[in-house]
């Protein structure tokens, strides 16, 4: 974390401003950390760009990672489908073991370099590692994400997340038996106090809603629709594992590692099984759907017959 300090001069200033003017860092750079819940304003997470500052106030501004990278590199990505495309979006049904965008310390394949791999341009809006992405997967999560292409479509369906009018709707299996069978998770996610590489509940974290019905129950997991009210990192592993019920196969936030294995599974059993939207140029509702995967069917089948 990098700790500012506010000067007298930048009192009553919006934080992205503030944050931008003493960083160099642009305000769109800015937008996204906020975003990631990586700004604090005192003790407490920000989460409007707009909030105003005051001079003698104390920023932590976490920039443990680059705010550049290295540019994106075209390249073919196995098992990446292009589900839609048009002048404005391109929806991808993404694999698990395949990032949304390049980052620090991720060699491996990412959405961004495979769409420029397929000669597909997206838009140049957002940090330069992840331009055109307004959404993210985690690499373990396969299913459905939206890419913009326009700088239009960027900026509206930017707006349509915060806004939470797009439509999110996951499969999980969930270790245990859910009780109630439906519900929802209302607990505010920032990062883990003790690891940069989880995120957790914490009192002051960003405000994630999470709701579930159960769909199946069988001996030692359950299946759950999951629709997404808030889409903070990991949000949906954070909000289970708090309920003391891990994604299968997401021992990171405390899954048994041996189910996992007795299952053949090296991911979490998470998957972005539905995607819906306002189409940025059209106006008109749009919304997509992915099958199961293989490894997630396989293991579904053997938790069916235990």
């Amino acid at each position: 974390m990098s700790a500012l300090l506010v000067p007298d001069g930048l009192d009553g200033e919006r934080v992205d401003s503030a944050v931008s003017r003493m960083t160099g860092l642009t305000r769109s750079r800015v937008s996204e950390l906020i975003d990631e819940g990586r700004v604090l304003l005192g003790s407490d997470v920000v989460h409007k760009a707009a909030t105003r500052v005051s001079g003698g106030q104390l920023l932590d501004v976490d920039l443990s990672e680059p705010v550049r990278l290295a540019r994106v590199t075209p390249r073919v990505v196995e098992g990446m489908r292009i589900v839609h495309e048009d002048a404005d979006v391109v929806v991808v049904d993404k694999p698990a073991g395949v990032a949304a965008h390049p980052s620090l310390g991720w060699e491996g394949p990412d959405v961004v370099s495979g769409l420029a791999g397929a000669g597909l341009r997206i838009s140049t809006s957002g940090a330069p590692e992840r331009q055109g992405v307004v959404h993210r997967l985690d690499v373990g999560t396969s299913g459905l994400m939206v890419v913009a292409k326009s700088e239009h479509a960027y900026t509206v369906l930017k707006q349509a997340f915060r806004d939470r009018t797009v439509t999110k709707v996951y499969l999980a299996v969930v270790q245990g038996q859910m009780d109630p069978l439906r519900g929802t998770v209302e607990a505010p996610i920032a990062r883990h106090p003790g690891s940069q590489w989880k995120f957790a509940v914490v009192a002051g974290g960003r405000a994630s809603v999470t709701h579930y019905e159960t769909v199946e129950m069988m001996r030692r997991a359950s299946l759950l629709e999951v629709h997404l009210e808030t889409g903070r990192t990991h949000q949906i592993r954070v909000h289970f594992s708090a309920l003391h019920h891990p994604c299968v196969g997401d021992p990171l936030y405390g899954a048994d590692p041996g189910l996992a294995h007795a299952l053949h599974l090296d991911r979490q059993w998470l998957h972005a099984a539905r995607l819906g939207f306002v189409h940025p140029d059209s106006g008109q509702y749009m919304e997509f759907c992915s099958p199961l995967p293989d490894d997630l069917d396989t293991a579904l089948q053997t938790l069916r017959a235990q």
